[in-house]
């Protein structure tokens, strides 16, 4: 019991607070990984991995049965959910997708900004654990571990300032990232004609076209971009 009391006031205890030149370097840092073609292919797997949790969270929420995620090395994924093929439950797992990683930096803005740092990362941890139980390919198990491995490494070896520095990024990062991703979906069924992407699953469930669904998806992301850098830049000191 007291290594357990010892282990909650470490998750719960508050971190310091970021300079505000510090909470935008780390903006940039994060926009860097988002803008630099080189680097933006290897970071969109979190993007995924983050993208195919909301997926698998959400249907679970909604009553459906989840049946294993699969993430690809082309940064693609999918998730298998057993239920009704139409309704509202499976409306709302088709539409976590694209708004997942934007809301999951949200609320990593909510408490980056309350001072939580380090209960982020324990809650990023914790994600990926049950995340980690419903990967179903090689490739997909390999990339939540080294993911895993990172924030554990981050957790358990920075001092709190960097602890603050690394969730300060990765919370920038899915608010920055998620409306690329967007993008890059108008780009591809423009280019592609693809028909099999959430925007169309949802336009056959629903009156309303893909596009309208793309948009809501924008919308959304920016939405959660917004709001997440006021709490950002509120919760900074000088």
């Amino acid at each position: 019991m007291e290594l357990l009391g010892r282990f909650w006031a470490r998750v719960t205890a508050t971190a310091p607070e970021l300079p505000v030149e510090w909470m935008l370097g780390t903006a940039a840092v994060a926009a860097l990984l988002v803008l630099s073609p080189a680097l933006w292919r290897p970071a969109r797997n979190v993007v995924t991995i983050a993208h195919e949790g909301a997926h698998g969270l959400v249907a679970l929420a909604a009553g459906r049965r989840l049946a294993g995620i699969r993430l690809h090395s082309d940064t693609s994924g999918l998730t298998v959910s057993a239920g009704r093929p139409t309704g509202l439950g499976m409306v709302l797992t088709c539409a976590a997708g694209y708004t997942g990683p934007a809301l999951f930096g949200l609320g990593a803005a909510a408490l980056l900004a309350a001072g939580h740092a380090v209960g982020l990362l324990w809650a990023l941890l914790l994600l990926l654990a049950l995340l980690l139980v419903q990967i179903r390919n090689w490739y997909g198990l390999w990339s939540v571990l080294v993911t895993g491995g990172i924030v554990f490494a981050a957790t358990w070896w920075l001092p709190p300032t960097g602890q603050v520095v690394f969730a300060a990024v990765a919370t920038w990062f899915l608010l920055l990232a998620a409306p690329r991703a967007v993008v890059e979906l108008q780009r591809a069924r423009r280019r592609r004609g693809a028909r099999d992407s959430d925007a169309d699953q949802l336009a056959r469930l629903t009156p309303f076209p893909a596009l309208v669904w793309v948009g809501v998806f924008l919308a959304v992301d920016v939405g959660a971009l917004v709001l997440g850098v006021s709490w950002l830049l509120d919760g900074t000191t000088g």
